[in-house]
């Protein structure tokens, strides 16, 4: 699930001015203050229920900020949708909850004959199309249609049809469906949702995940595939998937005890990491020889600070203890375990680590230029050709070492490629990274939507090819200086690449070479793509072609 930062909270509902308040506290009392006003304007039963404003308060907090800023607040009655949604998600009994409504996605030149004032019953509808006869139904939630409408330009661009507007109506007005689901939230629920909708055929537009501070998750999907616009049958065949998967989407464990392990480590855990150790190597850290400097930058589970070890300039990654949990322990034993045998000039070298609960940490080299993702993102930097293909083959030699050695990353992306002072880039960060299973296929939900390979997306068996495709991405980011998709969400680019088969789109001016080896790296099909010796091979002959910057 992705989830904010912003996990603050107040026990009652907000009063007074909120200008001294963080930003993302304002975003959702700017939120909740303008959907009560509508409640109460249009005067829905909700409005003259004992505690109300406090519930509606309630709902807006427990929820990231970002659920604040997305959601149209002008559907009042889909924020009303998602508070009850949740209330009933409370219940174990009755499973993921849902809700089913058709949604018309129109351009913009016809994006204002929605009047929210009509509420979804069967006169005010008639009397509103009446009127308007360009929109039968609402739009989405979260006011998606700028990004629908980019995922179908982008799927005109793949498809050589760009500019073609009748593709594009024909794409905005096909029947439309928003399911909004509710459960239990735990790692993979999204997974397993994408998957209950593909296997009764509908096709996900878009999809907007969140988790609440307490435990559950609400989940909201933009489909189509369903030929009729009514209801009814779609939610029986929604119900009938559900039951026969149940077990999967039902949490087997009280709600209480998969609360505790979001919040806290509720069974008791080893006081050191076992990490298999074959007698010859040495690699866990005198913490006394440690000194832990400033923090250089921040994650979800651990930070990264710069420091020294025996005066060696060194990164050491800490793990949050508050975080600490069996399954974060079994990925630091197996970064470890990967870590300490891989010795390249084109992979971060690992010093050691400390195994001793709760001062688990990771220490390596240090980086001193960063990462390629802060270069060209934050510094707003660019690379010339002849740097560009210097990086890429440094970032290639890696990768090769890695899959000789039958070690596949899984996240390769320019935020795990670091340059160290000689400006020479290895790669780095190897949390999720396995040595590939002897049936040379593994599955597993992780990586990065944007740069991930279509086949871990959909949860396919995958093996060291999947790199491949997170390469081609990381390439044409390099060679752009722009971030994969930028114009979809994380999310949307996922349903893109799968179901639509889109890619970034190849400049003109770029290389005739480095355009075919972006299309090889990033085929639907695994087989068709390049080795990482192939890839070095065409990358040293574009160099050579190319010649040495101008000037060294």
């Amino acid at each position: 699930m992705a989830m904010d930062d912003d996990t603050g909270s107040c026990s009652s509902r907000p009063v007074g001015s909120s200008a001294k308040q963080p930003r993302h506290h304002r975003q959702k009392l700017e939120a909740y203050h303008e959907v009560l006003r509508r409640v109460q304007e249009w005067n829905y039963e909700e409005a003259n229920l004992p505690g109300f404003d406090d519930q509606l308060w309630h709902h807006f907090d427990r929820l990231p900020a970002r659920y604040a800023f997305d959601v149209n607040v002008e559907r009042v009655e889909d924020v009303l949708t998602h508070k009850r949604l949740l209330t009933l998600a409370k219940d174990p009994a009755k499973g993921p909850v849902f809700e089913i409504r058709p949604v018309q996605v129109n351009s913009a030149s016809n994006s204002n004959y929605w009047d929210p004032s009509v509420k979804d019953d069967a006169q005010s509808l008639a009397n509103h199309i009446g009127k308007h006869r360009f929109r039968v139904h609402p739009p989405p939630t979260f006011g998606s249609s700028h990004n629908l409408e980019a995922l179908a330009q982008a799927n005109r661009i793949y498809t050589g049809v760009e500019g073609s507007d009748a593709n594009s109506n024909n794409f905005l007005s096909r029947p439309m469906h928003e399911i909004t689901f509710s459960t239990i939230d735990r790692p993979k629920l999204l997974a397993e949702l994408t998957s209950l909708l593909s296997d009764i055929g509908l096709n996900i537009q878009e999809a907007h995940a969140f988790s609440t501070t307490d435990g559950y998750s609400l989940d909201v999907f933009v489909v189509d595939g369903w030929s009729q616009e009514g209801i009814e049958d779609l939610k029986i065949t929604l119900e009938s998937q559900i039951l026969k998967t149940k077990d999967k989407l039902v949490p087997t464990q009280p709600l209480q005890a998969l609360v505790d392990q979001r919040s806290t480590v509720t069974d008791p855990l080893p006081g050191f990491v076992d990490i298999p150790n074959d007698g010859v190597d040495v690699w866990e850290i005198n913490s006394k020889q440690l000194k832990v400097g400033d923090k250089v930058a921040a994650g979800s589970f651990g930070d990264l600070y710069k420091g020294t070890y025996c005066s060696q300039e060194v990164a050491v990654k800490v793990l949050k203890p508050e975080h600490v949990n069996a399954d974060m322990l079994r990925e630091f034993s197996q970064e470890v375990f990967i870590m300490r045998k891989i010795r390249h000039k084109n992979v971060v070298q690992f010093i050691g680590a400390c195994t001793q609960s709760p001062n688990l940490c990771i220490v390596t080299e240090f980086m001193s230029r960063g990462s390629l993702y802060d270069f060209l993102h934050k510094q707003k930097g660019k690379f010339d050709l002849p740097t560009l293909l210097k990086v890429a083959i440094d970032a290639s030699r890696g990768m090769n070492y890695l899959h000789q050695n039958n070690i596949i990353h899984r996240d390769l992306k320019t935020a795990n490629l670091l340059m160290d002072e000689n400006k020479v880039v290895k790669v780095a960060d190897f949390g999720v990274a396995r040595v590939q299973a002897q049936s040379g296929v593994m599955t597993a939900e992780t990586g990065t939507y944007r740069w991930m390979a279509p086949e871990v997306i959909e949860h396919q068996a995958y093996n060291h090819k999947a790199d491949i495709f997170s390469f081609g991405i990381l390439l044409w980011e390099l060679l752009t200086g722009e971030l994969p998709y930028s114009q979809l969400t994380p999310l949307q680019a996922a349903v893109g690449v799968v179901q639509k088969g889109i890619r970034p789109a190849i400049p003109n001016d770029a290389h005739p070479k480095l355009a075919a080896l972006l299309w090889k790296c990033w085929q639907q099909d695994p087989t068709l793509r390049p080795n990482f010796s192939e890839i070095i091979q065409i990358l040293q002959d574009i160099a050579k072609e190319v010649g040495p910057k101008q000037g060294t």
